[in-house]
């Protein structure tokens, strides 16, 4: 028997973060994903909230601390932020925050692309290991995972989340 834990659906995830923004605090926020996995998602928050305004999406490929290790992905997308982000309430998407690296680069990337006048960070799934003191403002599902397991969004079509492990590599 496997003691991986078993993550909800990501329809039961998107519902309550569908029923969390939909308040006063974000009626005038804009919504931009991180490709890969946040631009997904926030395709799917934009057909359930119904908001006139198309979203944003943005590509931190350039804005990566570990670039030098990792290397050009091989799906970059480049940004595309069809309003001005002055001024502006901003609810940052991704599906999964686990160092914290992802959401610093994204954030490196939005104000150089304008000032926002707030921040909002959502993701469905928030896992330990953090680096960086960077936590969600909304995110219906909290993990504790071994070192090896890694959270994965499959998607587009359809949206799952499943739990791989990992098998370091020898050298």
């Amino acid at each position: 028997m496997s003691n991986i834990p078993r993550i909800p659906t990501v329809e039961s995830l998107l519902t309550s973060v569908v029923d969390s923004l939909q308040t006063d605090t974000y009626s005038d926020a804009v919504l931009v994903g991180i490709r890969r996995g946040g631009a997904w998602i926030v395709d799917e928050l934009q057909k359930r909230l119904g908001r006139a305004e198309p979203p944003g999406y943005i590509d931190i490929s350039f804005y990566r601390d570990d670039f030098a290790m990792v290397g050009l992905q091989p799906e970059v997308g480049g940004s595309e932020l069809p309003f001005s982000l002055d001024d502006t309430h901003v609810i940052l998407v991704d599906d999964v925050i686990h160092t914290g690296r992802t959401i610093r680069a994204a954030m490196n990337e939005l104000f150089d692309s304008g000032r926002p006048k707030k921040v909002s960070l959502v993701s469905l799934i928030e896992r330990d290991g953090h680096e960086l003191p960077i936590r969600a403002d909304i995110c219906p599902l909290r993990l504790s995972l071994a070192p090896n397991e890694h959270v994965k969004l499959l998607g587009p079509e359809p949206l799952a989340f499943e739990i791989v492990k990992r098998i370091r590599e020898t050298k």
